[in-house]
């Protein structure tokens, strides 16, 4: 028994340090990132605009994580341009390969989001039947 308490300490800790973390990583992400503050401005109206497209609970989910999905990748790619930023600011050739990539990171998944999102709305509006 009190094995399991130091373990629950343990993950209640952990799960508060991280919560934290989390939450200033956003807050500083929605204050400094220009792409993040406007993905997550949209996230104001496109999540209850998944509310009134979804047509039941599995596609709600789709919407919702395809949008989540480009919030996370944006979230991805600053990271790394902040490394990248950190090491040096001085023109490097792998430097800016790692920028790009991050860059078609962050466009794949808005891809997808469009895909999921273009394919729920021709469907549910009756354009798409199959």
């Amino acid at each position: 028994m009190l094995m399991l308490r130091k373990v629950l300490g343990v993950l209640n800790r952990r799960t508060r340090v991280a919560g934290q973390n989390s939450w200033q990583g956003l807050k500083d992400a929605f204050a400094n990132e220009e792409a993040f503050k406007v993905q997550s401005i949209l996230c104001l109206f496109l999540i209850p605009l998944a509310l009134v497209i979804a047509e039941n609970y599995l596609q709600l989910l789709l919407l919702l994580c395809s949008l989540f999905l480009v919030l996370i990748v944006e979230l991805l790619n600053t990271s790394i341009e902040m490394v990248v930023d950190r090491i040096g600011t001085e023109f490097h050739r792998l430097s800016g390969r790692a920028k790009d990539i991050g860059s078609a990171a962050v466009c794949l998944s808005m891809v997808v989001f469009i895909l999921v999102w273009s394919t729920l709305i021709a469907q549910n509006s009756g354009v798409l039947d199959y």
